[in-house]
């Protein structure tokens, strides 16, 4: 009713965004993106072994170096792409292998997508990143916090249901933390970006996690 002519986009079908535009939401609202535009091909996070598995002794490309600063966060479009050994995280996601021309692509959905944007490097340092943003921010109270990260992902405050449930989750992840800090500081060690040595681990810890399950939601990842 309030957008009869869909100029807004209010409404159009429903359906999981593309491979490359999930990491690059990530990465966007973390803060972690890198805007510029042009320059050379990029090689982000990649599970190791990916190339070497199936490279020839004599291949020009049978290790995989990521890079370092810049190359890390750079959208995905630049990503450097071995045909017989395509990034792990965008094959998940159904992007072409590029062996062939495309018209449209496959949407599926599978546990291992999930496995990617709770478990990937890049989604976990991105979490840490908008964690540590929002604990160093003007933001002091729990909810205040929560509904600041809400917005920065879910593009709107939350109800004071989601918000019951999620001040819930984030006192177990506490409560986890604060008994394992082992566990914490192997979180923590995620990415490249420095962790902010001011904070404590598990506090970081757990709201690292909280960030990543609300990465996490259906309505981050649909459009």
């Amino acid at each position: 009713e309030r957008d009869p002519e869909n100029r807004l986009l209010s409404h159009g079908p429903r359906f999981r965004m593309d491979a490359e535009m999930v990491r690059d939401s990530a990465l966007f609202t973390s803060g972690l993106l890198v805007d510029r535009i042009g320059g050379p091909s990029v090689k982000p996070y990649q599970p190791e072994g990916v190339w070497e598995a199936i490279a020839m002794n004599v291949s020009n490309t049978r290790s995989y170096q990521p890079d370092a600063g810049e190359g890390l966060y750079r959208r995905s479009m630049y990503w450097f792409w071995k045909r017989m050994a395509p990034p792990a995280s965008m094959d998940i996601f159904n992007a072409p292998n590029r062996e062939y021309c495309v018209v449209r692509r496959e949407r599926t959905n599978t546990p291992l997508q999930a496995l990617v944007t709770l478990n990937d490097v890049q989604f976990v340092e991105a979490a840490r990143v908008l964690a540590q943003q929002v604990l160093t921010g003007a933001a002091q109270e729990d909810d205040a916090r929560i509904n600041e990260i809400a917005i920065r992902i879910v593009s709107r405050p939350l109800s004071d249901a989601e918000q019951a449930i999620v001040g819930s989750s984030l006192q177990e992840l506490r409560d986890w933390y604060g008994s394992h800090p082992e566990e914490a500081a192997k979180l923590l060690a995620y990415g490249e970006t420095p962790v902010d040595e001011k904070l404590d681990a598990a506090e970081l810890a757990a709201w690292t996690m909280l960030v990543n399950e609300l990465m996490n939601l259906d309505e981050v990842l649909c459009k």
